[in-house]
């Protein structure tokens, strides 16, 4: 079984000796199966759940004013996963959770050229996420991250999933359906900020908040989300 090691890593472009340290430490043999590098954003993934543990990438925020592509490309398997762990489109079609195919590096974060945009069609990066919750509370977390990759100039995420012990599966093709995910935005000059959000058809939907979903992020790194704490969120600094 994978170690759902949760450790803040840094993918700092152009510091190359502080993002190999920081890769290593979270991204390595020993917490996934296998290692995706998508040039834009970085994949670890799980040969049991059939889908990423975590997916890493750095935001600038000059490229979240760019392209803005309209046209999306159509998902497509990942043929670098051995063809037994990897998955289709269609293995999402009509499935019993309802559950659409989602993104844990966002489209609408790297609509800005058309390379970008395709790399995150590949279903390696994609996760099943009830319907409701991935299009009307995840996105609010999706839309913060552009807004504070342009407010501090770039910003690092880091998307995490939590199976648990004994998920639950897709009768068709075996994908393990996640209890929870979180998104954590953080830089190199003190900002960070973590949000959980549980994948579960009961979840409130009406009213929700950004801030309902914002947890304490040394819970997170230690793997220990916890529960969801709302309070005002301070604005992020910005850039200097």
């Amino acid at each position: 079984m994978v170690r759902f090691s949760l450790i803040l890593f840094s993918l700092l472009t152009g510091i190359a000796s502080a993002s190999a340290a920081g890769i290593s430490d979270f991204i390595n043999n020993r917490n996934c199966d296998q290692v995706l590098d998508k040039k834009f954003y970085q994949i670890c993934y799980d040969y049991k759940a059939k889908g990423a543990l975590f997916v890493g990438y750095t935001l600038i925020g000059n490229n979240m004013e760019a392209g803005n592509i309209k046209k999306r490309p159509r998902f497509y398997p990942d043929r670098d996963i051995p063809a037994r762990y990897r998955t289709t489109s269609s293995d999402y079609t009509k499935n019993e959770f309802h559950a659409d195919r989602g993104h844990l590096a966002p489209d609408a974060s790297f609509d800005y050229s058309k390379r970008s945009l395709h790399s995150v069609y590949s279903m390696a990066n994609i996760i099943p996420q009830y319907s409701r919750i991935n299009r009307k509370t995840w996105i609010k977390a999706e839309r913060y991250e552009r807004q504070i990759a342009r407010k501090l100039g770039s910003v690092n995420v880091m998307n995490g999933v939590i199976y648990g012990s004994n998920p639950k599966r897709m009768h068709k093709s075996g994908i393990a359906y996640p209890e929870a995910y979180w998104k954590m935005l953080y830089d190199n000059h003190g900002f960070e900020r973590c949000f959980y959000y549980k994948n579960d058809s009961h979840e409130k939907i009406k009213g929700d908040k950004l801030r309902d979903h914002l947890v304490d992020c040394k819970l997170v790194k230690t793997g220990r989300p916890g529960r969801p704490v709302a309070h005002k969120m301070r604005p992020a600094p910005k850039a200097s």
